[in-house]
């Protein structure tokens, strides 16, 4: 029985100009895909954002059979038996489990071509992946070989930085200066960018990661309490503040007392987690000025017009912009729902091909 790629060959002398990557590409949702330590984000064209799950996968430890993947596989941290693997990917903005990563985009992929799509057995789509500044072109290739393997047909990778900034409102080509803080779950992107490149930028590996860690350690030596990251991460989305005059709010967490080996619980309050976070800020904080100290004075009177922009995840953390501010001396904002900056940016690239070729840090893959 032939298959359908020999059909498509069989028709192609209807179509003679198109090539075979080209007949699949009228079949598939061209997407633009977020893919973070923390979250996974896929933006389709002409649909919007259709999928935001955790980057997470669950797997059986000898079969190496994909279990769950997404919120499901999540549920799953800290309660899986032996045998079953829970992992995250993904660690500091880069793969750290290649395979793992590979099965998580090809179930996203294949999750947004199950209905509408002509062939969706076969999807081809093309790709704009959002990446870390800071990674070595070893990690890129990475990035860019999972996306194949999980079956694009062309793959474009841009720094998150740039596509934060453009899914904030901002136009990129503009000779002005934009200066844009992308605070995702693995890395703190910071950047000063102007005429569709980045002038000056940093990307340190402190960020939301590091925020649970800080939390957990902190429990640990006031409360002689473990606790496990999806609690510090409840702790951290529930009360995390950096307002001085907010009212005190309490959480209850639950875990295991390092002294007797059974279950106890205490109850944490926004205060304490403000002091748990002050120096993971402080270092986020200290990574914007050295930035500032390194901004051409031209610029510099750009950003005071229009201030530092916030994104990611972190942006959502009470009071982190009058930190920032107050540290800074600039005016701060926080774009509109800052966690989904960087694939609405890639997707507003994917839909302008002169400016995907003008920013993207690789031509298609």
């Amino acid at each position: 029985m032939p298959t359908i790629k020999t059909k498509l060959y069989k028709y192609r002398k209807y179509i003679p100009n198109m090539s075979l990557n080209g007949f699949f590409g009228m079949f598939s949702f061209d997407c633009a895909i977020d893919l973070g330590t923390a979250n996974t984000l896929v933006w389709v064209m002409g649909k919007g954002i259709v999928i935001r799950e955790p980057s997470t996968i669950a797997r059986h430890k000898k079969t190496k059979e994909i279990l769950a993947i997404g919120a499901s596989a999540k549920k799953m941290f800290g309660r899986a038996p032996a045998m079953i693997d829970t992992i995250r990917p993904l660690k500091d903005g880069v793969i750290s489990d290649f395979d793992a990563t590979a099965s998580m985009l090809t179930h996203y992929i294949k999750k947004v071509h199950e209905s509408g799509s002509f062939f969706p057995k076969v999807p081809k789509p093309r790709i704009v992946i959002g990446i870390p500044s800071g990674v070595t072109e070893v990690e890129k290739r990475a990035v860019a070989d999972a996306a194949m393997q999980s079956g694009a047909r062309e793959v474009h990778l841009v720094e998150e930085s740039m596509a934060a900034a453009i899914g904030a409102g901002f136009s990129v080509t503009n000779p002005q200066g934009i200066f844009i803080v992308d605070i995702g779950g693995g890395t703190a992107e910071i950047a000063v960018i102007s005429m569709g490149g980045i002038v000056v930028g940093r990307s340190i590996r402190m960020a939301g990661d590091e925020m649970n860690k800080a939390i957990m350690q902190y429990v640990r030596m006031k409360y002689a309490l473990l606790l496990g990251e999806p609690t510090a991460e409840d702790v951290k989305i529930s009360i995390g503040s950096f307002t001085d005059n907010e009212e005190e709010r309490f959480f209850t967490v639950r875990g295991r007392d390092l002294e007797t080996g059974l279950p106890k619980s205490a109850e944490i309050s926004s205060y304490e987690v403000r002091e748990a976070l002050t120096p993971i800020i402080s270092q986020i904080t200290e990574a914007i000025s050295e930035t500032i100290e390194e901004t051409p004075p031209e610029l510099l009177s750009d950003i005071m017009e229009h201030g530092i922009v916030l994104a990611g995840g972190g942006a959502l953390l009470s009071g982190i912009d009058e930190v920032i501010a107050n540290k800074t001396k600039m005016p701060v904002t926080i774009a509109d729902d800052p966690l989904t900056c960087v694939v609405r940016g890639c997707g507003k690239i994917l839909e302008d091909p002169e400016l995907l070729a003008k920013i993207r840090v690789t031509k298609g893959i």
